[in-house]
């Protein structure tokens, strides 16, 4: 099995660790300040984070794209676990179905990160 793991920046590895576990996501490698570096899965979606204390959740350009299997039921479980914080823009946003064949939300988590949500609907 091939697959990609996107690398994000995170102003602070333990509050990124805490927002992501919130979500279902276990930490896979040592804990955040032994490495600086930090390795989350959830089943199979893997996303890890360098640590980057500078970066602007409010300009943070980084992103990355899940496929899952539910996207409406992922979206309803995350959006109970996540708090929004206006003083970083941290959210997730409803669903919608998208012109190319997509039910997808978004996460925008505390560094400022987008992560894209979605499953293939028929068409």
């Amino acid at each position: 099995m091939e697959s990609s793991v996107p690398i994000l920046p995170s102003r602070d590895l333990r509050e990124t660790l805490a927002f992501y576990e919130a979500l279902g996501f276990d930490n896979r490698g040592a804990p955040p300040e032994e490495w600086d570096y930090l390795i989350l899965a959830r089943g199979d979606l893997w996303l890890h984070f360098f640590s980057m204390p500078e970066v602007d959740p409010l300009s943070t350009a980084a992103s990355c794209y899940l496929y899952v299997d539910d996207a409406d039921a992922l979206h309803s479980a995350w959006a109970e676990a996540v708090v929004p914080d206006p003083p970083t823009g941290s959210r997730v946003v409803p669903p919608t179905t998208t012109d190319y064949g997509m039910r997808e939300f978004a996460v925008v988590d505390r560094s400022g990160n987008l992560v894209r949500v979605g499953t293939q609907v028929d068409q």
